[in-house]
């Protein structure tokens, strides 16, 4: 049987191809899966997406008719795929619920070291030999406050390194960490985290309950010399109201791996083309502002872990077998 597998980076293709080899043949498109490429799965009982594929109802359906019985994602967030509709068609769909939290946390502290010590001016100013100091000044993070809005695994492991800076702990989740209070962290809500943090830094899903999470309001309540991070979801933050914030000349520093309107932007070469999308044109043109292209999982540890799961996701359809990576089980 032939995988299909989309949406893959070439760092990425020879650990499938070599993940899949002995069990089954893999296919691997650099394209996206959406309306447009989902007719090229025609014929292909399971497909591969990468985590911003398109799979609403009508991916699915098409998906379906061409002969699609499962879909393999290649991320641990699904909130891009129509879950109803895919059992309504019958169609499998797991995903990988587990990787190296390290990849990320690691990621979200470059992007808060990055903007925080002016890295990327930095970096530009001594290419052209430009030597300045000026506009330069960072601050130290020791004994400063950081807020960690989601203390799962990738929170845990973000507390871990702040803990090693010397910052206080502030936490807020659904259900307290033990290892995060260990490291001294206290919860408390989330208005008094985001009115104390100097680091605020995010790791939620993205679900209708957490969809701008971070919204006028909230942007308001920070410290105007606020470091804001987001390397897990970008409809977690009103992104129209965090530029105006950013216009009225707030805020240290803001690290963005993600943003909700990044489908049919990120992973694609956008560069001879007008982007269209004025919000995140004028979001980087800000001196203050990072912005990557959802990357921070994006380690060969990380990303080996999730070709391995996605393999074992595809070997367990096969044989009938179900794991907690399924989110739709086999009809």
């Amino acid at each position: 049987m032939e995988i299909l597998a989309f949406g893959v980076q070439a760092d990425e293709k020879p650990l499938i191809e070599e993940a899949f080899a002995g069990h089954h043949e893999v296919r691997c498109l650099d394209v996206l899966l959406n309306e447009d490429t989902a007719p090229i799965a025609a014929g292909h009982e399971i497909v591969s997406s990468s985590v911003n594929a398109e799979l609403g109802g009508r991916v699915l359906e098409i998906l379906a008719a061409g002969g699609t019985r499962m879909v393999a994602q290649r991320s641990t967030g699904f909130n891009n795929i129509d879950l109803d509709a895919a059992e309504r068609l019958g169609m499998t769909v797991a995903r990988v619920s587990y990787y190296s939290p390290y990849a990320v946390a690691e990621f979200a502290w470059t992007l808060a070291m990055a903007v925080n010590r002016r890295i990327v001016r930095a970096s530009i100013r001594t290419r052209d030999f430009d030597f300045r100091l000026d506009g330069l000044m960072g601050r130290d993070l020791h004994g400063r406050t950081a807020g960690v809005l989601g203390t799962g695994k990738i929170g845990e492991a973000f507390a871990r390194i702040a803990h090693g800076f010397g910052m206080r702990l502030l936490g807020w989740d659904i259900a307290e960490n033990p290892a995060c209070m260990q490291l001294g962290m206290t919860y408390v809500p989330k208005e008094e985290l985001l009115a104390e943090s100097d680091l605020i830094t995010l790791h939620v899903p993205l679900m209708p309950q957490t969809q701008h999470l971070i919204d006028a309001a909230a942007l308001k309540s920070m410290k105007d010399d606020a470091i804001l991070v987001n390397s897990s979801r970008g409809g977690l933050i009103d992104t129209a109201a965090l530029v105006a914030e950013l216009r009225e000349g707030r805020f240290t520093g803001v690290g963005l791996d993600v943003y909700e309107a990044e489908a049919g932007l990120f992973f694609l070469d956008k560069s001879l083309e007008a982007v269209d999308d004025d919000t995140l044109a004028r979001l980087v043109t800000f001196p203050n502002v990072l912005v990557t292209s959802h990357q921070a999982y994006y380690t060969r540890d990380a990303v080996g872990q999730i070709v391995e799961t996605t393999v074992k996701n595809v070997l367990d359809y096969r044989a009938g077998r179900r794991s907690e990576n399924v989110l739709v089980p086999r009809s």
